[in-house]
């Protein structure tokens, strides 16, 4: 037994802080994890949960008028914000709660407070000081606002989720997926959305096609979108928001959202004085094994800035636990092949080279089909589906794999596992796909498109 209270003490208890201090418990350490908010992080909260319950309620409106072509006589719905809020509210809890129990039953300490590195081997959270062999910092990221004047008057997504009321109007500042989604969940509970984004073309760091696809697609179902627009100030008239743009122009709304990125969360907690490195973006420096410039500090999830995305950061914790207290020879968390899906209306999902990224290194063969999903033929919805195979020449590899329509999430995650596995085309070709279903087309292309 060592002379220190704990053999690790857990700084945040979002995905990868519990994931971590709940495996490293499993393998018989003293554990202690410290929360300053809430159970469960940024996802459970503010982030990947709420914002899905938030795109379900806001697709009914698009099922409602659906619903017309096969036949349903409805009357006229209406939505009441504050019965979703407290829904939402509810489920929220019960998550916290279902965090808690899973750790108190791994026998993990809860400590409530805000804990800073006092030292290499200590955590000071109030007036206790917790000593212990190892320290994990998992405090994930916060939203980003630029100091424009009157920034004071617009929220960020943390805040959506607890607005007293729907807004009639809203401007969405961003050109990220948090920016897309709130646009897409605003507009489909029927708010006026007007989404602002300062280069040509938002979602940047997709494929192309994907981005002018659903960005056509957007604008059918109603979001003002402007490109190369931003805002320089804001000030209010009375209860209105007023938007001055950076081409001189003026636009008022009662709910100013800016969704401008989020940056890791390490501001005040000591690691600068116990000479933890961190990146231009504040982020921790970390080596393959998650271990900071302190070699007895460690850190996992958003903090690290690496790849912002709640799986990751469990794949993380679930290293750290298993290489640094388990003592098990695991391989390094993968960071190829990692599916992204965004939740905008309609979703995109995406696994592997966007057709840009690939041409760079691969000759490559482009595969592509639109086509209206067949629940949408009997309606009078225009909404279309892409489908996009980016292939290397040579190999015959699957290099990348896009969609934009409905479950695109769920069908892209399978495919993920193809390309995981190294996939060629002459395999997906070889697959016999389900009829009738969107998913079927990925293994039906066998014509590729024109360079």
């Amino acid at each position: 037994m060592s002379d220190f209270d704990y053999d690790l003490v857990v700084i945040g208890a979002g995905s990868g802080g519990v994931r971590a201090s709940r495996m490293a418990a499993a393998f018989g350490a003293r554990v202690a994890v410290i929360e300053e908010r809430y159970l469960g992080g940024t996802c459970v909260n503010v982030g990947c949960v709420p914002k899905k319950l938030f795109v379900y309620g806001s697709h009914f409106s698009d099922e409602f008028r659906q619903a017309a072509g096969y036949g349903w006589k409805l009357g006229d719905p209406s939505f009441e914000w504050s019965g979703m809020l407290d829904n939402k509210d509810a489920e929220i809890a019960r998550l916290n709660g279902v965090y808690g129990r899973i750790l108190g039953k791994a026998g993990v300490e809860i400590v409530e407070g805000r804990g800073t590195v006092a030292g290499p081997h200590a955590v000071s959270v109030g007036e206790r000081t917790l000593t212990t062999d190892k320290i994990l910092i998992a405090t994930g990221s916060w939203p980003w606002m630029p100091r424009i004047p009157g920034i004071e008057h617009a929220i960020t997504s943390n805040e959506a989720f607890h607005l007293t009321t729907l807004p009639e109007r809203v401007v969405v500042v961003g050109g990220g997926y948090i920016a897309v989604e709130f646009a897409g969940i605003f507009n489909g509970l029927g708010s006026q959305v007007t989404q602002l984004y300062r280069r040509e073309l938002f979602l940047r760091r997709f494929d192309r096609d994907v981005r002018t696809f659903v960005a056509d697609e957007i604008r059918k179902k109603g979001v003002d979108l402007r490109f190369q627009l931003n805002v320089e100030s804001i000030t209010l008239d009375g209860e209105e928001r007023v938007c001055h743009l950076t081409d001189g122009t003026t636009l008022r709304a009662d709910c100013v959202l800016f969704a401008t990125g989020r940056l890791p969360l390490t501001r005040g907690l000591g690691l600068e004085r116990v000479g933890v490195e961190l990146s231009p973006r504040q982020g921790i420096v970390v080596d393959t094994d998650y271990v900071t410039t302190v070699p007895s500090i460690l850190a996992v999830g958003d903090v690290i800035d690496h790849v912002q995305l709640t799986p990751v950061a469990l794949a993380e914790g679930m290293y750290v636990a298993r290489h640094h207290f388990g003592g098990l020879d695991v391989d390094c968390v993968d960071y190829t092949f990692i599916p992204t899906a965004i939740f905008s209306q309609p979703p995109i999902a995406t696994v592997g080279l966007t057709e840009e990224e690939a041409r760079l290194d691969h000759d490559v063969v482009i595969y592509r089909s639109e086509f209206r999903p067949m629940k949408l033929t009997m309606t009078d919805v225009t909404e279309r589906t892409l489908m996009k195979l980016v292939v290397d020449r040579q190999s015959d590899k699957v290099l990348g794999c896009h969609m934009v329509g409905p479950d695109a999430g769920e069908i892209i995650q399978g495919l993920a596992v193809a390309l995981k596995c190294g996939a060629t085309k002459a395999v997906f070709d070889a697959t016999i796909g389900i009829h009738p279903t969107a998913a079927e087309e990925f293994v039906t292309m066998r014509t590729p498109v024109s360079s």
